[in-house]
Formats: C-alpha cells, sequence, structure tokens
C-alpha cells in the first residue's frame, strides 16, 4: 500500500513538482493539497495522510503554527517541513511546535524519498549537523561527564551515534558500516538505552556536545 503524502505550499508549481516526483514512484500517493497553513487543517481530517509535507511561511496562517494545531489534535501524522529556511529559531519552532523532522527544498529527489520512507520507520529527518546543532537549545540531554562516551559505548556504538548525528537514516548508517539495517537498529536501541536518550534527536545533540562530531562541519 503506498505512502498517503500531503503537500502544503504556496507555490503551485512547486506542489505539482513534489506531486510528480512522488508519484513517479509506486512508494507514494498524493492525497491532498493546501495552499496555507488554514486550508491544511480543515483539509486534514478528510485526506488522512500518513505524512505531511509543510512549507513554513505561507499566507493566511504559517506552516508552524498550522504543525501547532495539527499535531495538538492528530499527533499520530507526522509533519515534515519542507522549506527553504535555515534559519535557528523557524527549525527551534517546528520542532517545538510537533513537527517530526525539518528539510530544506534543496535536498535531492532520492533524499526525499528515503527521508519519508525513514518517517514511517520512526526516523526523524534532519538537515544533518546544523539541525543537531540548533536542537541543543530545544531538548539538551544531560551530561554525564566528559570522558564517559568512551568508556559506555563499544566502539560500534560510537561509529553509530556519529553517523546518526549526520542526519544518516538507517539504511544509510548499514550501508556505511557494511552491516545490515536490523543490526544498525539493535546498535541505536542499545546507544541509546546506555546514555539515558529518549529519541535520536536527543542522541544527535548529544554527540555534539560530547565532542564526536563538529556541530560547523558542512
Amino acid at each position: 500500500m503506498p505512502i498517503r503524502v500531503m503537500l502544503v505550499d504556496d507555490h503551485i508549481l512547486f506542489r505539482k513538482g513534489i506531486e510528480a516526483l512522488l508519484t513517479s514512484h509506486d512508494d507514494f500517493e498524493v492525497v491532498g493539497e493546501a495552499s496555507n497553513g488554514k486550508e491544511a487543517v480543515e483539509k486534514v481530517g478528510a485526506c488522512q495522510p500518513d505524512v505531511i509535507l509543510m512549507d513554513i511561511d505561507m499566507p493566511v496562517c504559517s506552516g508552524l503554527n498550522a504543525v501547532k494545531m495539527i499535531h495538538s489534535e492528530m499527533s499520530n501524522i507526522p509533519i515534515v517541513m519542507l522549506t527553504v529556511s535555515d534559519d535557528d529559531q523557524d527549525l527551534f519552532k517546528a520542532i517545538k511546535n510537533g513537527a517530526k523532522g525539518y528539510l530544506l527544498k534543496n535536498l535531492e529527489p532520492k533524499e526525499l524519498y528515503e527521508m519519508l520512507l525513514g518517517v514511517l520507520r520512526g526516523e526523524a529527518p534532519l538537515t544533518g549537523i546544523m539541525a543537531a546543532k540548533i536542537l541543543q537549545e530545544l531538548r539538551t540531554p544531560q551530561s554525564t561527564g566528559e570522558g564517559e562516551v568512551e568508556e559506555t559505548l563499544t566502539e560500534r556504538e560510537r561509529d553509530v551515534l556519529k553517523l546518526i548525528a549526520e542526519g544518516m537514516s538507517n539504511k544509510e548508517i548499514a550501508e556505511q558500516l557494511c552491516i545490515t539495517e536490523n543490526t544498525v537498529k539493535v546498535h541505536v536501541r542499545t546507544t541509546l538505552e546506555k546514555l539515558q536518550l529518549r529519541n535520536r534527536v536527543q542522541a544527535a545533540v548529544y554527540a555534539v556536545r560530547e565532542g564526536l562530531i563538529d556541530p560547523g562541519k558542512d
């Protein structure tokens, strides 16, 4: 069964372009469109999408406000921001309001496909190190002490943690480390448990804070 996607963007040509990209793959079906946040809020119940791609800067009602309203009523529907804005505050507010991920519009089509598939696997699609750095201000995990990462995690778990912080999906990590995707899932779960973190976002922030990743890296 294809993944049901709702597109929310005030530029109709952009919406149609994304629709064409998605529907060229059997894995996706566009079930609804909206040109602003208010329209998205009104239509989402009827569309029942599996995931929403939402722009930020739109007339009538911004994507940031729409995310908050939709998430408060239907938190089971993941919303991913797809925007040109790399502004720190937009990212911060989007995640705080309930967005599952934050992507910039300059990503490659293949990356978009993989990110959307990852959402339904419980992954949080984020734009690499920038997202990890900004999210420190939203959810700052308590550091267990300098150097403790080296003592707590295995070498493989540290490798996985670094790649999570670089924004890689489980599939990409598996390919990078030449292991299976199921093995990656096990490493992610044990890493989160050892560090007492709740999700991949906190893991990425932790890696930056502990110096495993350089937040200024491109």
